[in-house]
């Protein structure tokens, strides 16, 4: 048996508000035909790249405990604490520093968007590759 990923869903109290959020942390664009508008309760947002989509889907329940599933994020063009700064001066909330976990120059930072959905940063593609 085999599958394939359609899309990541992420329950939200705010798929409007928090499709909006996500869409430039992401570089992902709204979905032609989609009513991605406010007080709607399912927005999709697309990778414009890849075409991986998230959906934002409205529920009435409130986050509870620690994500079991999260998006590990690499940056595209910053470094890793460049990018973190950028992400806590969007709006996120760092949760968790695991920076140095590893010895000098390693780790990431654990981070969370407006609703308390964690997702990580590691270290860029240029940091990995560097000499340490």
């Amino acid at each position: 048996m085999t599958a394939f990923v359609s899309h990541t869903t992420i329950d939200c109290r705010n798929a409007y508000e928090l499709s909006e959020w996500w869409k430039p942390v992401l570089g992902y664009v709204d979905i032609d035909g989609d009513p991605n508008l406010p007080g709607h309760e399912e927005c999709m947002i697309r990778d414009p790249q890849s075409g991986h989509c998230l959906l934002f889907i409205e529920v009435p329940d409130v986050k509870e405990g620690k994500n079991r599933l999260h998006l590990d994020l690499r940056p595209r063009a910053a470094s890793r604490d460049e990018e973190v700064e950028t992400l806590l001066a969007h709006g996120a909330t760092q949760v968790a520093d695991h920076r140095g976990k590893y010895g000098p120059g390693s780790g990431w930072v654990t981070l969370a968007d407006p609703e308390g959905n964690e997702f990580c940063m590691l270290r860029s593609e240029a940091e990995l590759a560097a000499p340490s």
